[in-house]
């Protein structure tokens, strides 16, 4: 039975990760900061599905955080077949409005972590001859706006980019691009979303389905929804200055809902 790593575990698209995974008949290894939050959906998944689930309390903002990730990572005793880079947060405001200790914060939990778990990771998958990583990502790397898209652009370079050095190991790469999906995500940014259309909402467990389907098929990215597939497709034609005002009025247009 093969076992999967998911950071930030226990809500939204990693959650919808756990359930899925679980529902397949994976092990799991939740990561997340809440102890308590953690062992409750260990508990719940444990029993519906009949996996092993195990729990890491961690936080992927601090050294010690990252380090026992990467140390379970590498444990050749438990392998992880799939390793899951969820954990992520955003921040209300714009450049200079934000605090700069919660931009490096940011710049931590974005790159750092996912750098560091993904090359603790990959050795041992190359090794085995099969593996996979799922780095998350968003539309926002498409779109010039602060250190969020920044953070986000740099997750789909360097995940495309290791997969295409690792082409023919076995080893899969992706970097996953959803739009707006409804989580837990804006609720913690304090940002409201009553301006974001209905039409514009992504269901979570839609998203790790095309996701998972994707990286089945070898797609370094993924972008759920025909709406958003489309999205990408013309911010990728349009001038970057055009983008960067575009991205700058919506992100000032956040509205309480």
């Amino acid at each position: 039975m093969t076992t999967a790593l998911i950071t930030g575990a226990t809500a939204g698209i990693g959650a919808a990760f756990a359930r899925r995974l679980a529902k397949d008949g994976r092990d799991l290894v939740l990561v997340a900061r809440d102890t308590e939050r953690l062992e409750s959906a260990a508990a719940e998944l444990a029993k519906k599905y009949g996996v092993t689930v195990e729990t890491l309390a961690a936080d992927l903002a601090t050294d010690a955080g990252i380090g026992a990730v990467e140390d379970r990572l590498r444990d050749a005793d438990r392998p992880v077949d799939i390793l899951i880079n969820n954990a992520g947060f955003g921040n209300r405001g714009a450049y200079l409005q934000v605090p700069l200790e919660d931009e490096l914060r940011m710049l931590k939990v974005h790159v750092e972590a996912v750098l560091r778990t993904t090359s603790a990771a990959v050795p041992g998958m190359r090794e085995r001859g099969r593996g996979g990583v799922i780095n998350v990502a968003s539309v926002a790397a498409f779109v010039p706006r602060g250190t969020y898209g920044a953070t986000k652009a740099w997750v789909v370079n360097f995940t495309q980019g290791v997969a295409r050095d690792l082409a023919g190991t076995g080893v899969r790469l992706q970097a996953l691009c959803p739009g707006f999906t409804r989580t837990e995500f804006h609720q913690r940014a304090g940002m409201g979303t009553g301006n974001i259309p209905a039409w514009a909402w992504l269901n979570a467990d839609r998203v790790v389905d095309d996701s998972l389907r994707d990286l089945a098929l070898g797609r370094s990215l993924s972008v759920p929804g025909k709406r958003y597939k489309a999205v990408v497709a013309l911010v990728r034609m349009l001038p970057a200055g055009r983008l960067g005002g575009l991205s700058s009025k919506t992100a000032r247009s956040y509205r309480p809902n």
